[in-house]
């Protein structure tokens, strides 16, 4: 039984393609919008579908920021949510969920409590107040941002400098915000959504490669290959470090399916789905960074070998995340007032 279930997963892993978008929203029925302010350097990205959806939760690193997310347990009551948030700004873009929470209440969303309905609106942050963006507001941008990035939401949307990736640093260039995608051989499909702005390097030590180049499809992120450099190669100093205080950090993420999870298998998937951020971050899950993963599930394809499948999307989760922060980094353009270059900017003055 253990050969048949190991050559059943071997098999399932063989033949794993990006999706036609190359983004999270080849899940069918899901959707992204990001609103970005440029003066602020900060912005918020919303993941939305029609309908209620499965999720969970995994948190790895030492410092997270959360709202809503205790319902997301296993033995909580929730049986879905309405839309996840990702958002700049630390405790300030928690605000980000309520602005998504009115849009859906207006729309006539939300989990029924007899005549009442109440969306529910997980979300994380990323700390991006010392970036050298305006944050001196009067009233608290960050509902209006994320009314704005739900109103926006859509099938396709921008990567890089946008949304909750707008000012997101990594330790030596800009980071952003990424997606991948991956369909499995029996055609269940997983994407990643993420804002990369961690403590640690994405690029290895010569800052000419990813460190998550063995998991790239064709030249999705620049088709640098991997460091030609044996051994262990000491990293350079952090230029993040250099330019603000090392509390400033954070991976934040979602992992979607289109599979039949419940919020048991779902929550088994973020756990897998950190092994990513460990590939394509250097160090990640520090005490300063908040790595947090969620997992999302349409629920339109029904599990035939619960255990094996669980194993592939896990695993695809983990590549589709280490792509999508590589992809972020690469994607990343320059603007003004940047403490930081990009990759690209890097690589052409190299």
């Amino acid at each position: 039984m253990a050969g048949d279930v190991s050559d059943r997963l071997s098999r399932g892993l063989s033949a794993m393609r990006p999706g036609a978008r190359n983004l999270i929203t080849d899940v069918t029925g899901l959707q992204v919008g990001n609103a970005s302010d440029a003066a602020l350097k900060s912005g918020v990205t919303v993941l939305c579908a029609d309908a209620p959806f499965t999720a969970s939760v995994a948190v790895q690193g030492g410092a997270p920021g959360t709202r809503e997310t205790d319902l997301l347990a296993p033995d909580k009551s929730a049986p879905g949510v309405d839309a996840l948030v990702l958002s700049g700004g630390s405790a300030f873009g928690l605000a980000a969920a309520q602005g998504v929470m009115d849009a859906l209440h207006a729309d006539g969303r939300g989990f029924a409590v007899h005549s009442a309905r109440v969306p529910l609106v997980p979300a994380a942050i990323l700390f991006d107040l010392l970036n050298g963006g305006a944050k001196d507001w009067a009233q608290n941008p960050y509902p209006a941002l994320g009314a704005a990035a739900y109103a926006a939401r859509g099938m396709t949307f921008d990567l890089g400098s946008t949304g909750a990736g707008t000012g997101a640093m990594t330790a030596m260039q800009k980071g952003g915000l990424g997606s991948a995608s991956l369909v499995l051989d029996d055609g269940t499909t997983v994407g990643a959504l993420v804002a990369a702005n961690p403590l640690g390097a994405v690029t290895t030590p010569s800052g000419r490669h990813f460190w998550s180049a063995s998991a790239e499809f064709g030249a999705e992120f620049g088709g640098l290959g991997p460091e030609s450099a044996r051994g262990y190669q000491p990293p350079p100093p952090s230029r993040k470090a250099r330019v603000m205080a090392e509390g400033g950090n954070t991976t934040i993420a979602v992992v979607a399916t289109d599979a039949a999870l419940d919020k048991a298998q779902c929550h088994r998937m973020a756990v897998a789905a950190h092994d990513g951020i460990a590939r394509a971050v250097q160090p990640a899950h520090t005490p300063m960074d908040g790595d947090l993963v969620f997992a999302a599930a349409t629920g339109a394809r029904p599990l035939v070998l619960p255990e094996v499948q669980l194993a592939h999307i896990g695993h695809a989760a983990a590549l589709c995340l280490a792509r999508a922060i590589a992809r972020a980094v690469w994607e990343a353009t320059p603007a003004p007032g940047d403490l930081l270059p990009t990759l690209q900017q890097d690589l052409r003055d190299a």
